[in-house]
């Protein structure tokens, strides 16, 4: 992970501490990305809410819908969860959206934990 990527995660991950810190657990995953998408903006990040994904099939672009929740200064995807626990679909689905979109770095956060940083889980591809 390169120097710019370590201080983009960091500022993104600290957006979602301050987003965390006001709300709380147990709201539902739009909650959290509109509360995320204005703090990131509130600092100065520029950032897409749910950039869709091409999926590429033998050569054949599908018409299957795949939506990242937020793609950040277009290095970092970020998937939102408020789930009981993150499962291995969960990080499955973050690592084929990274190969999809051709992207390096990207954040799982589930905002449903008492400590956010619990919630957190970062992937590079």
């Amino acid at each position: 992970m390169t120097a710019v990527h370590r201080d983009l995660s960091e500022r993104i991950i600290g957006c979602a501490i301050e987003v965390h810190r006001e709300l709380g657990p147990g709201l539902l995953e739009n909650v959290y990305e509109s509360a995320l998408a204005h703090e990131l903006g509130a600092r100065g990040l520029r950032f897409r809410r749910q950039h869709p994904v091409t999926v590429t099939y033998k050569g054949a672009e599908l018409e299957a819908e795949y939506w990242i929740d937020l793609l950040v200064e277009d290095r970092v995807i970020v998937e939102l969860k408020a789930v009981e626990s993150i499962l291995p679909i969960h990080e499955a689905q973050l690592m084929t959206y990274l190969r999809l979109a051709d992207k390096r770095l990207g954040l799982l956060i589930n905002f449903n934990v008492p400590l956010l940083k619990d919630g957190i889980t970062r992937r590079v591809l």
